[in-house]
């Protein structure tokens, strides 16, 4: 009863982008249940651009029958739906956005922070041959965010 309590009490409850999370998930065919919504209620909130760890860590004591396999198969589920997007900025770190517009991300080489930046993508115009079709965009940028720089200037 207290499963069914908390589910119904977060299908209520307004994201940050002023959704319903529970229908939002339905509406693009996903059944919310409770670890799919605390999971997308994770990356709409925390923004942080998260890896498959991060998640796990962060909601493994809210609910005891969490796993890494369903924090992995609720990731690939969201990005087959297109309710999210794979980050692979570094050949050996997966990340995830809940923001599937088309936007650039910059990755801190010292903190390792990745942020949103929102870039008119339109105008990278590729030289594309006679008849190919772009079906994703995606603009990494590697640096040193102001923090790191500020705090090694010193």
């Amino acid at each position: 009863m207290k499963f069914e309590k908390s589910v119904s009490v977060l299908s209520e409850k307004q994201g940050i982008m002023g959704i319903n999370i529970g229908k939002h998930l339905l509406d693009n065919g996903i059944k919310p249940s409770y670890q799919r919504m605390k999971i997308y209620e994770y990356l709409i909130t925390k923004k942080n651009h998260p890896t498959i760890d991060m998640i796990y860590k962060e909601l493994r004591h809210d609910i005891p029958t969490f796993s890494k396999t369903t924090v992995y198969n609720t990731m690939e589920l969201f990005i087959k739906k297109g309710i999210a997007i794979m980050l692979t900025i570094d050949e050996n770190e997966t990340r995830y956005d809940a923001d599937t517009s088309v936007h650039t991300h910059f990755k801190c080489e010292k903190c390792s922070y990745i942020y949103d930046l929102h870039t008119n993508l339109n105008v990278i115009t590729p030289q594309m041959p006679s008849g190919h079709k772009v079906t994703e965009q995606h603009l990494y940028l590697k640096g040193i965010c102001k923090t790191c720089l500020s705090s090694y200037s010193n």
